[in-house]
């Protein structure tokens, strides 16, 4: 299978080929610590945990190395340490579970690393010893810092901005110790209460964006195939990684092919804090949306547009997954369907795979009874191959939560068929309009006719609000 991937490098839609089909390699930046994950931080999750799937598919489990890196030192941990005055460690190490514990909420497969930076500081002080015997870096007042000037023919290739417009368009940190505007720590002091360590500038700890370079070349190596993110780190992140990374190793290119997701949004708007709209993944699984939810309304929209959360597309997204589930009670998976990979690997174009899997589910909806068990198995092993569907673990959750309002949708059935019953005798349908206004209200259809009371759950259905009802 051939997989075509746009690459932020180039502009252009490229024939993925791996330097090493035998040893593919994924770099991609992961969370700093120090909170719960918010709605936008799991796209890129779910974005690349799709391709690392693909590249599985397509090149075999063992052959594919996918690093996912935490960030256990920042300034913004160490702001939460002061405003908690809980150690850094237990910050960091509770809040990477919670992240963990999150994401694979939302059904992501582990990366093959998890490296976290505080375990790689010899390797970063290491490149950085390098830079600055290269002349790319420079010590000055505690801290060393890169030298722009030094790489100025290729910085800013990456992002497709020169250093001039950069200046002028960028928030840089103004410091009278920088040689450029836009020269980036490496390296900075730290005091006695603050987290460091030692090396030839004296105690202190890494800059942001020589984590990732020295992580990515300790567990990639120098070159390696993808390095993916969100937009909002092509500059100046991914831009500074590049840099230093192709000046320490003295190669021309940190990774083969760069890509990045566009951002989200929700209800057409920028998230954030000062709106109302701001939220993270566990908030919406405490108000009973599940993960299964969240990762399909991300699929329905490609990695390279914006993605707008609305209430309305969740609430789609869990009826269409409530269907998808009884298509595939007692179902044995089977082979994925093609056109599905085909769509994949067209740059994870995943709303396609998801149009795909709803035509599979209308086939099966209307297919003899001979063809469907062929259908339901390609239409399963399809959904449960973009992390949909899922059997067990958080799915669980799901699927016992449906089963619930099965339960509890029968019952009421049972109770609108007496009172129909008695009111077609009394003639009095009090009752039965009472009933019918109030699984209404719950988001339940009302189907009656003369073969009976049939209730169907709804996009607005709320098994809670039903089980309230008497």
């Amino acid at each position: 299978m051939e997989i075509r991937l746009r690459n932020t490098a180039t502009g252009a839609k490229e024939v993925f080929d791996p330097l090493d089909p035998e040893n593919v390699r994924m770099y991609v930046c992961g969370p700093t610590v120090y909170d719960r994950a918010h709605l936008g931080n799991a796209r890129p999750v779910v974005v690349f945990d799709v391709l690392f799937r693909l590249l599985r598919h397509v090149y075999g489990e063992k052959a594919v190395t996918y690093v996912r890196n935490f960030t256990d030192v920042d300034d913004k941990i160490l702001a939460r340490a002061d405003e908690t005055g809980r150690p850094i460690d237990a910050i960091t190490e509770e809040t990477t579970q919670w992240y963990l514990d999150d994401m694979a909420a939302l059904g992501a497969l582990e990366p093959t690393h998890m490296p976290r930076a505080t375990a790689y500081i010899p390797q970063m002080v290491a490149m950085i010893e390098t830079l600055v015997a290269k002349g790319c870096a420079y010590p000055a007042e505690g801290h060393v810092l890169f030298d722009v000037e030094a790489w100025k023919a290729g910085y800013g290739a990456l992002s497709g901005r020169s250093v001039d417009d950069m200046i002028a368009g960028a928030r840089v940190e103004v410091a009278p110790y920088k040689k450029n505007p836009m020269d980036f720590v490496l390296w900075k002091p730290s005091t006695e209460d603050q987290p460091g360590w030692d090396s030839p500038w004296g105690r202190g700890r890494p800059g942001w964006h020589i984590e990732c370079s020295a992580m990515a070349k300790t567990l990639l190596g120098e070159t390696f195939d993808i390095h993916g993110g969100g937009g909002d780190l092509l500059f100046p992140h991914h831009e500074n990684e590049r840099a230093q990374s192709c000046c320490a190793n003295g190669t021309e290119r940190m990774a083969n092919v760069w890509l990045h997701n566009e951002m989200l949004q929700v209800e057409g708007k920028k998230m954030s804090k000062s709106l109302g709209n701001f939220f993270t993944v566990r908030d919406l699984l405490d108000q009973g949306v599940p993960g299964e939810v969240i990762r399909f309304v991300m699929l329905s929209t490609h990695y390279r547009k914006p993605m707008d959360w609305t209430e309305r597309k969740a609430k789609e997204a869990q009826a269409t997954l409530r269907k998808w589930h009884d298509l595939v009670n007692d179902v044995v998976p089977g082979v994925p369907d093609q056109e599905m990979f085909s769509a994949l690997a067209d740059d994870l174009n995943t709303p396609k795979a998801i149009a795909r899997l709803h035509e599979l589910a209308t086939q099966i909806a209307r297919s003899q009874r001979g063809e469907r068990p062929e259908l339901e198995a390609r239409f399963l092993s399809s959904a449960l191959f973009v992390g949909l569907l899922p059997q067990s673990g958080e799915g669980a959750y799901w699927l016992v939560r449906d089963a619930i309002s099965q339960v509890t949708l029968r019952r009421f059935e049972s109770t609108m068929k007496t009172a129909r019953a008695t009111a077609m005798e009394t003639k009095d349908f009090s009752e039965v309009d009472r009933l019918k206004a109030a699984l209404i209200e719950a988001g339940v259809e009302v189907r009656m006719s003369k073969a009976g009371v049939e209730l169907v759950p709804g996009p607005e259905f709320d098994v809670a609000r039903l089980e309230a009802l008497k």
